[in-house]
């Protein structure tokens, strides 16, 4: 087996058609379907055939198909590894929610990069619901964001690290801020201010939302919560942050906590892995450093990311 016959076979188990693979990796079908040949040849197994409600697996084929990615995925991170030890330095690659990449990494990142000179740390904001699908194919190293439900996986484990809550303010002034708790009906008139996490309808902030019947026409999302906070201090309206985000706001003034049925949420981040033997030293070390209380201090406190250490990738969402 190959990497690029494994490469087609994945796309045409993902897509659900041999064109639709060959759009994907810029080939021409007769080349998905040669590279399909020859596993079929190599295997002895049909895989999959073609039925009218589009493809049949066989056993063999089902099981290649998970193979398939975890393979791919260990070739892509042996030659990142490879290509990093040559210059004398690992990578990390960690996905994280969009909340816990604005409040919680840039704290977390300073302080154990910090501790090794030769590690980069690369962050990438994902939906929760992509996590252990980006582990299990070693997109990332490591996954860390509020992980809901079970996980039926034996090959990823996860581990709580830091409880956090998150809560609703607005300005002192407003309407949503002279009753406590304040009526629902003044609520779903205020103009609601939310960072990108509210984009996603798996996340806590889209579940506050539709708890309260939040018109969606009522409801402006930022590019982060921090600007969102901002807008609510300038104009006025509501947003939802976490608490230790807003304690200093709140004890200056610049904001009010608003208290009631529903304005307030309790949650916990976790870390998602792959099992200890499978996965980077640095990995390992990362799950056994983020419990200390140093580094809860550093994650809640925040201490900025040193330029020279941190590598973004960059995610465009466009809006209509």
């Amino acid at each position: 087996m190959t990497p690029a016959q494994l490469r087609a076979f994945s796309a045409v188990v993902r897509l659900g058609s041999v064109r639709a693979a060959a759009e994907e990796l810029g080939m021409s079908d007769a080349g998905i379907s040669m590279h399909v040949a020859q596993l079929r040849k190599e295997l002895e197994d049909p895989l999959f055939s073609k039925t009218s409600a589009g493809l049949a697996f066989t056993p063999g084929g089902l099981r290649l198909a998970s193979r398939a990615v975890e393979i791919l995925g260990l070739q892509q991170q042996t030659t990142i590894e490879v290509i990093e030890a040559a210059h004398g330095r690992r990578l990390l690659r960690i996905a994280a929610s969009s909340m816990f990449a604005e409040h919680a990494a840039p704290g977390l990142i300073e302080l154990f990069s910090s501790r090794a000179n030769d590690l980069s740390v690369e962050l990438s904001v994902h939906p929760t619901g992509r996590f252990h699908e980006l582990i299990v194919s070693r997109s990332v190293d490591i996954a860390l964001g509020p992980l809901r439900g079970t996980i039926d996986d034996d090959s990823v484990v996860v581990r709580p690290f830091l409880n956090y809550q998150i809560v609703a303010v607005a300005s002192p002034d407003s309407d949503a801020a002279a009753v406590t708790p304040p009526p629902l009906a003044v609520l779903r008139d205020q103009p609601w201010m939310l960072g990108p996490s509210a984009g996603s309808p798996d996340c806590e902030i889209a579940s506050i939302l539709r708890d309260l019947a939040i018109p969606e026409a009522r409801q402006r999302i930022f590019q982060s919560d921090a600007a969102a906070l901002e807008e609510v201090q300038r104009v006025g309206g509501v947003a939802l942050a976490v608490s230790f985000a807003v304690d200093k706001d709140i004890a200056a003034g610049r904001l009010a906590r608003l208290k009631g049925p529903g304005l307030q949420l309790t949650g916990t981040w976790s870390a998602m892995t792959l099992l200890p033997a499978a996965r980077q030293p640095s990995v390992s070390e990362l799950v056994r450093f983020i419990t200390t209380p140093r580094c809860t201090q550093a994650m809640v406190k925040g201490t900025g990311v040193g330029v020279t250490r941190f590598r973004p990738k960059i995610h465009v969402t466009l809006w209509s």
